[in-house]
């Protein structure tokens, strides 16, 4: 499975400076829930372009960089590479090995799916630009008999206004107390008449502390501020949530 995945890495660079340009083979969903229960869960891909595709599939820990090869998570994906045709579909098979994981709480890994397309033709002898694209979706392994539900746990989550760790301007603090994980897609402060947001989504992971510096809040905000938030659902729906931060 490595080789594939090698070629890919080379064209990196190339595919920063190409022309905008998209993958053809589509995920069905933007993440993939297991539960504990289950002996398998699959995953749709279809291949929307003109041309085949070959693609490889793999799951990582967490780490982009490990190769395929090398991942210790507890599934067995297949197939681990094949070819789409144009306009058809491919079924992943994800089953749980059975490995170590919590009982009390959420896994989480992550799904690797790399598309090469295939050499254009007529081309031999000239030079061109070949895209290689790799999407990664969530993967939440869910014990079960978890108390709760997650669609539950962001209203749930306990916010606090505290320094920004590199020890410039604010941040927000976020203390989740549930066993899921929770995704966001936007994180922000109201107060004072300003929002302040965090520069990107994120994701707290259960019974866990997660800090999300704000931009622009250099001094702590006076009484009345509001924590606005989107989270992302089993679905892959935002969620729009309001809270009010500890003092």
């Amino acid at each position: 499975m490595k080789p594939l995945l090698q070629f890919a890495a080379g064209l990196v660079l190339s595919a920063c400076l190409a022309l905008p340009s998209r993958a053809d083979v589509v995920v069905s969903g933007t993440r993939v829930i297991y539960p504990g229960q289950a002996r398998e869960v699959t995953v749709q891909l279809t291949n929307n372009g003109a041309t085949p595709s070959l693609v490889q599939a793999w799951l990582d820990g967490g780490n982009p960089k490990v190769a395929p090869d090398k991942s210790d998570a507890p599934f067995v994906l297949t197939p681990p590479i094949f070819r789409i045709d144009p306009h058809k579909g491919q079924t992943l098979r994800l089953m749980y090995t059975g490995g170590p994981l919590p009982r009390d709480r959420e896994s989480v890994f992550w799904l690797n799916v790399l598309e090469v397309p295939p050499a254009p033709r007529g081309e031999a002898g000239k030079n061109y630009l070949q895209l290689a694209f790799r999407s990664r979706l969530k993967v939440f392994f869910r014990p079960p008999k978890l108390p709760g539900r997650a669609n539950d746990a962001p209203d749930q989550l306990r916010w606090r206004v505290v320094p920004a760790p590199d020890g410039h301007g604010y941040a927000l603090e976020c203390d989740n107390p549930t066993p899921y994980h929770v995704s966001f897609s936007r994180i922000g402060l109201s107060a004072g008449g300003r929002d302040y947001r965090h520069g990107r989504g994120g994701m707290v992971d259960p019974m866990a502390k997660a800090v999300f510096p704000l931009d622009g809040l250099s001094a702590a905000p006076a009484p009345g501020a509001r924590v606005e938030f989107t989270s992302i659902n089993d679905y892959g729906a935002d969620v729009p949530h309001e809270a009010v931060p500890a003092p």
